[in-house]
């Protein structure tokens, strides 16, 4: 008899990896168009940091205090963010089922077709 506590070595169910495909590419394909829509209606605020003195030196620290101005005011917007950390996480549900498919289908060409399918279902939406 087996003891209930010890973690089965069966794998999950084939339509777990498939509904678990399906969800990424919702996550991916529902949020791109808020973060798409978020970012064109994005308008930086003006930064002292940029007019200072300091900041007109040298066209690099000029160019690069901009882009880190420009993301920080994008992440501070919750219109750009939410969308944004629902498609992170579904990229990181999107690794974690490929690592775990590849042992359950026995090869990659099975996995390299979810994939695709996920990403087409993506690009669809």
């Amino acid at each position: 008899m087996s003891d209930p506590s010890s973690p089965s070595s069966s794998p999950p169910p084939l339509i777990n990896y498939i509904l678990g495909f399906i969800l990424v590419g919702l996550a991916w394909g529902l949020t791109t168009p808020f973060i798409r829509h978020a970012a064109k209606m994005h308008q930086p605020r003006r930064h002292a940091a940029l007019k200072s003195a300091a900041g007109r030196r040298s066209w690099v620290r000029r160019r690069l205090v901009g882009a880190f101005f420009a993301v920080a005011d994008l992440l501070r917007n919750p219109r750009y963010a939410a969308p944004l950390l629902l498609n992170l996480t579904g990229s990181v549900w999107f690794f974690v089922l490929i690592g775990q498919a590849g042992g359950f289908f026995g090869g990659g060409v099975v996995v390299r077709w979810l994939t695709t399918v996920s990403v087409c279902m993506c690009m669809c939406m």
